[in-house]
């Protein structure tokens, strides 16, 4: 499949204004019920000569494992440790909301210093701690490294994905819990703020649950207030407020990648009347060099000279118009019809955009 049809086949993947719904639980997130990161400072011991290299620039490491050792009443002069089997890392998880006490939590280990892989490795247990400096999570074990790095004597090697970055599934376990209460009246808060979808949200909730309790407070809120039914019986109702039903709404949007010529566009783009044309000025400059052989018995002397020459070529399209109300499938054969590249794609839509008849919002990434 060319180029151009993978993007034209993209341009195709859009949604359309068909009767489908989306559970209230995926459009937005309930205030003050979130995650929250756990970053920490820890060492990775047991590597096969991959580690920290010695030197000032990774003195940290040194630091870190004199002192590790001597918390185990170990004393060792800095001097004498070698770091090629130790690597200082970054240790980061999430806590997620309502955690308790021994929940285990994946953890992600990346190396700070100038360590080539971290295969092979164990961390060593490592608290990790709140934006409050508080700690909430030990994270301890083996790395599980996606990638792998090979180098030969002469410094020449092989490297796959990112092997100083590894995972430790479930390697940390909840020491404290972070506390959060849902209280009387929560709050809603939309992922993609739209003053339809609030108002389509309020209105299926109250309908499902039987009790006026949402309101659209503004274009990314609702609020809502727990019926006295519900009063002793909170996840029950949130859980129900969940799934209920609700068909989002969004603006017409039209989505382009520069670099890799992709086009996105949404199905409430319209085009009003216009004419579009697409011509190709292709200026080719060709350069041949060619010897200038002197008279016989001349003084003169052989020489290169070079022979310019200039071909311009232009590419004749026809015009093509797109009716009033135009949609997505028929620009895209418009677009087709005309022959345009990817680059030329994005000129036509700003084009079009700047000529007042595109319907839509135009956003270049």
């Amino acid at each position: 499949m060319s180029r151009k049809a993978v993007v034209l086949a993209c341009m195709l993947v859009c949604v359309t204004n068909a009767a489908w719904a989306v559970r209230v639980k995926d459009l937005v997130q309930i205030q003050g019920v979130r995650e929250n990161k756990l970053v920490g400072y820890g060492l990775v011991v047991g590597l096969n000569g991959t580690g920290d290299k010695a030197g000032t620039s990774t003195q940290y490491t040194v630091n870190a494992l004199a002192n590790m050792l001597r918390n185990m009443g170990i004393l060792v002069d800095p001097e004498e440790i070698k770091m090629k089997n130790v690597a200082a890392v970054i240790v980061t998880s999430s806590l997620p909301p309502f955690a308790k006490s021994s929940q285990k939590l994946d953890c992600v280990v990346s190396s700070i210093g100038d360590a080539t892989s971290l295969a092979g490795g164990t961390l060593v247990a490592t608290p990790l701690m709140g934006p409050d400096g508080k700690v909430y999570a030990i994270a301890q074990g083996p790395i599980s490294v996606g990638g792998f790095a090979v180098a030969g004597a002469s410094g020449t090697g092989v490297t796959k994905n990112f092997p100083t970055v590894g995972t430790i599934p479930n390697g940390a376990v909840v020491e404290r819990t972070m506390e959060a209460t849902l209280g009387p009246n929560l709050t809603l808060v939309v992922n993609n703020p739209d003053f339809t979808t609030v108002q389509r949200i309020a209105r299926s909730i109250n309908e499902k649950t039987g009790f006026p309790s949402a309101r659209a407070v503004d274009l990314s809120t609702v609020s809502l207030e727990v019926p006295e039914a519900y009063r002793g019986r909170l996840v029950e109702f949130v859980a129900l407020v969940e799934n209920v039903d609700v068909v989002p709404d969004t603006r017409a949007r039209v989505v382009v990648n520069e670099r890799t010529g992709t086009v996105i566009m949404g199905g409430d783009v319209r085009i009003s009347p216009v004419a579009v044309a697409h011509g190709n000025l292709r200026v080719k400059v060709t350069e041949q060099p060619q010897v200038s052989q002197p008279l016989p018995r001349s003084r003169g002397v052989t020489t290169v000279v070079p022979q310019s020459g200039v071909e311009v070529e232009e590419g004749g399209k026809n015009l093509i118009m797109l009716r009033g109300g135009a949609t997505i499938a028929e620009l895209v054969n418009a677009l087709n019809a005309v022959g345009v590249s990817p680059r030329d794609l994005v000129v036509i839509l700003q084009s079009i955009k700047r000529s007042g008849a595109l319907y839509a919002d135009l956003e270049v990434i």
